[in-house]
């Protein structure tokens, strides 16, 4: 459950600028990767071949970049939830960086700020950056910026 509720999504104004918290640890394991190799059909060896991996880049399998962006959608709501709305959407990314690889048996969390709120094509308009970080890392695995359309309740 989620330490920052808001009421409505009128109210995430209120946090513009402020950073919300973070979501729990998740370790990253290859059975997660490999599935997302078969979902997407990105079967590169650093990604799958762990034996091959060892001598590569990284020293190891890495997740890929992709698969550690769609796990902000699973840490957002960790770190807050939003009420009072009929339905929201996905609406987009502003902008996605990775500055750093995600060995495989590493922990990630995310952390969120919320930049900016506004009201538009009918609803509420956010944007969030979400962080994810990589436990002993100095560099995040992940920057992303998130955008939400809600959709007030009538």
């Amino acid at each position: 459950m989620a330490e920052v509720v808001f009421e409505s999504p009128r109210d995430l104004k209120d946090a513009v600028g402020k950073h919300l918290g973070y979501s729990e640890w998740l370790t990253m394991e290859q059975d997660r990767v490999d599935k997302f190799a078969d979902a997407t059909n990105d079967h590169q060896w650093i990604h799958v071949d762990a034996e091959r991996a060892k001598t590569g880049p990284f020293g190891a399998t890495i997740a890929h970049g992709y698969l550690t962006l769609s796990l902000v959608s699973s840490f957002m709501p960790q770190i807050f939830e939003v009420h009072g709305f009929e339905f929201a959407v996905n609406y987009g990314t502003n902008k996605v960086r990775f500055p750093a690889p995600v060995k495989v048996g590493a922990r990630v969390r995310g952390g969120a700020e919320i930049l900016s709120v506004e009201e538009a094509k009918g609803g509420i308009l956010s944007v969030v950056r979400v962080t994810v970080e990589i436990e002993g890392e100095d560099r995040p695995a992940c920057i992303a910026e998130p955008v939400s359309l809600y959709f007030p309740k009538k």
